[in-house]
């Protein structure tokens, strides 16, 4: 008798369980749908931001378009002029010869992301704040950890770089 009554209350478990499948997903959809997603009071705002984060999500951080920010820094502007400085390039070179070389070719994705066009992508204040300061980019600049995540949590390492040095690596990679 007991078997019956544990084979019966098995049986009831199993079919209670696969009959409520899909509850929690379907609703979990329909919480996105919002009457006004900009009313503040909005308890379920979130679903508009999470559509924004997914879309910015999908695409890498490396070809994300942001030419807003600035970055974390002492860079606050620089001024580029619309011809390129080749005596300044030149340095620049050099220095990025020296110091960037092992993590980043000009033309690939490589341990860290190609420079070349990154300044259709960045500010030139974020590109110089991300040459200078490295770790604090990546400590509390939100692109800057999604790239330390995009590629594999290989982070920039601060080389001592100077403002005056950081110039001259961004002159040169206009010439790329």
């Amino acid at each position: 008798m007991k078997n019956y009554l544990r084979l019966g209350l098995l049986f009831l478990a199993v079919s209670l369980y696969s009959c409520g499948g899909g509850g929690e997903a379907e609703s979990a959809k329909e919480e996105k749908v919002l009457v006004n997603p900009n009313n503040p009071n909005n308890p379920n705002k979130t679903a508009s931001s999470d559509v924004e984060k997914t879309e910015a999500e999908e695409v890498p951080a490396s070809k994300r378009v942001d030419l807003v920010n600035k970055g974390v820094g002492p860079i606050k502007s620089v001024t580029i002029p619309e011809t390129i400085d080749q005596e300044l390039a030149a340095k620049g070179l050099e220095v990025y010869e020296k110091n960037c070389t092992a993590c980043h070719k000009p033309n690939k994705k490589h341990i860290g992301p190609a420079p070349k066009d990154i300044l259709d992508r960045r500010t030139p204040e974020w590109v110089m704040n991300m040459i200078i300061n490295p770790d604090i980019m990546v400590q509390e600049d939100a692109l800057a950890k999604d790239l330390l995540i995009e590629f594999n949590g290989s982070p920039m390492s601060n080389q001592g770089i100077s403002e005056d040095d950081a110039r001259a690596i961004l002159e040169y990679i206009r010439t790329l």
